[in-house]
C-alpha cells in the first residue's frame, strides 16, 4: 500500500512514532477502526520481534530485511578510566533496506540537497 507522499511528509530529523503510523493507516483506510489498526500494528511488531528472538531472518519484499548480527565476547577499555572490561557476546537486530526504499531515500536526499544548496556570494569589486 502506498501513502500519498505529501500526506506523511515530515521535516527531516523528526521521529515517526507507532501512534502516528496507526493514525496514518486509519486515515488511509477509513473502513477500519483505530482499535483494529492499533491491534494489527502491535501484532505485526510483536511477530517481527518474536521472529528475531527465535533467530529467524525476516524478509519483506520491496521494503527490506531484518536479521541478527552476532558479536563475539571481547575485551575493551573503559573510555574514561582506561580500565579493562569484558563484554559478553550479544546479538543485535540489523535492518537492510530493499532497493526501492534505498532509492526513495536517496531521491529524497537529492531533492533536499538541491533545495538547500548555498549560493556563492557575488565577489565584491571595488
Amino acid at each position: 500500500m502506498d501513502f500519498d507522499k505529501q500526506q506523511v511528509k515530515k521535516p527531516k530529523g523528526t521521529t515517526v512514532v507507532r501512534s502516528e503510523l496507526v493514525h496514518q493507516l486509519t486515515k488511509a483506510h477509513p473502513n477500519l477502526s483505530g482499535k483494529d489498526v492499533d491491534c494489527a500494528t502491535r501484532c505485526l511488531l510483536n511477530f517481527l520481534t518474536d521472529s528475531l528472538v527465535q533467530g529467524q531472518r525476516i524478509e519483506l519484499r520491496g521494503f527490506g530485511s531484518f536479521s541478527l548480527h552476532h558479536r563475539k565476547k571481547r575485551i575493551a577499555s573503559h573510555p574514561k578510566t582506561g580500565a579493562t572490561i569484558f563484554l559478553p557476546a550479544k546479538s543485535t537486530p540489523h535492518f537492510k533496506p530493499g532497493k526501492s526504499v534505498r532509492d526513495a531515500v536517496d531521491e529524497s536526499n537529492k531533492e533536499h540537497d538541491d533545495n538547500s544548496q548555498l549560493v556563492a556570494p557575488a565577489s565584491e569589486s571595488g
